[in-house]
């Protein structure tokens, strides 16, 4: 079986400089965060002594372009790669891609590779709710491929490319805790509490995935449970601002074995798929690309290495939890247990084999300009 090799490619408005990026994504790995790798080809007569550079900014946005009056402004662009890239002074070890793309393309290429601070925020897009907005809000990277003198000089976008590039987190491996959590609730002269326990089968769930919670209620008070109910919650933290907010993005409510009378027990699966696209157009809700990207999933959690503090990240911090609610009437109240767990993806890199040099030297060339985003490698 031969595998298609899948570059992206896009040309400088001048025809000049032309790139192609096997991948586009920035792939953190906890300990360490993939480069981009990749080919530029510039002809040595249009260069005439000049260099290729690689910028790559990132553009944290916490607010409405639209709300910018009085010189105010939401969002605050941060320079965290820029380097020389070609013609290449120093040897960069060549990728099976990069080999085969400057052997198609000619003398005029030559292999780039671009890499991330290792505390780079995710890439992570705020729904703002408002399909006029003109800017996304959240975190966006942009990677520019660029002719110039110095690295200071300013990149003039009539002999630069410009991609739209993504840091993203996958599934970290081994994980196989089960969650679990015990609440209970006395009552103000009632004898007795009200106990509840939610489990999960797993603490790592896939984007797509139904979420299933065993539900466990042992009511020995005197109160009687009218109904229950189950939600998934994102909780979404804004380091720029400090501001800290949560959004239901599944819920299911049900009387089924209801009323819990006092004395009796009940156990219950709830099965919820919390997923973006019922999600879109409500503002505040985090996705990992372009609200208007059909295939744009609800943001993954972030995830930090053992011994670290999940709120020591930068960026937009997300997690997810799931929510039961007993419901015990206007007097009784409610009680709530909050169970914690990941949503991530797969990946991709442990399902695909590596591409070796006997495979087929055809290489598929896409246009970047229709494409959001996509493995190096396509699918058979």
């Amino acid at each position: 079986m031969v595998n298609a090799v899948k570059v992206f490619k896009k040309t400088s408005p001048n025809g000049k400089v032309t790139a192609y990026l096997n991948q586009r994504d920035f792939v953190d790995h906890i300990t360490h965060t993939s480069p981009v790798d990749g080919v530029v080809v510039v002809d040595h007569d249009y260069l005439r002594g000049r260099r290729v550079f690689a910028r790559v900014a990132v553009t944290y946005r916490y607010g409405r372009e639209e709300d910018e009056v009085m010189g105010l402004h939401f969002s605050k662009e941060l320079e965290l790669v820029n380097t020389e890239v070609a013609p290449n002074t120093g040897d960069i070890q060549v990728t099976d891609v990069q080999e085969r793309l400057i052997n198609k393309l000619g003398a005029n290429a030559y292999p780039i590779r671009v890499a991330l601070p290792q505390n780079a925020p995710c890439s992570v897009s705020l729904d703002s709710g408002d399909e006029m907005s003109t800017q996304p809000l959240g975190v966006i990277y942009d990677l520019r491929l660029y002719v110039a003198d110095q690295k200071e000089e300013r990149p003039h976008k009539r002999n630069s490319v410009s991609f739209a590039v993504r840091k993203v987190q996958y599934a970290c491996p081994g994980s196989n805790r089960q969650p679990q959590t015990l609440v209970s609730k006395g009552f103000t002269l009632s004898p007795g509490r009200l106990n509840l326990e939610v489990t999960l089968p797993r603490d790592v769930y896939f984007h797509g995935q139904s979420i299933e919670a065993q539900v466990s209620v042992n009511n020995v008070s005197k109160k009687t449970v009218k109904n229950m109910k189950a939600e998934v919650v994102q909780h979404v933290e804004v380091t720029m601002t400090n501001n800290h907010f949560s959004r239901i993005v599944a819920s299911l409510e049900s009387r089924e074995g209801c009323p819990i009378t006092p004395g009796c027990n009940l156990t219950k699966t709830f099965s919820l798929n919390p997923i973006a696209s019922v999600n879109k157009r409500r503002f505040g809700i985090a996705l990992d690309g372009q609200v208007k990207d059909q295939d744009a999933n609800l943001a993954s959690s972030t995830l930090v290495a053992e011994g670290k503090n999940v709120n020591d990240a930068l960026g937009i911090i997300v997690s997810y939890s799931l929510r039961v609610k007993l419901n015990c009437g206007a007097i009784g109240g409610d009680l709530t247990a909050d169970l914690p767990f990941k949503l991530v993806h797969p990946d991709p890199s442990s399902a695909k084999a590596p591409l070796r040099k006997t495979q087929s030297t055809d290489i598929e060339f896409e246009e970047f300009s229709r494409l959001r985003r996509g493995q190096s490698i396509a699918e058979d």
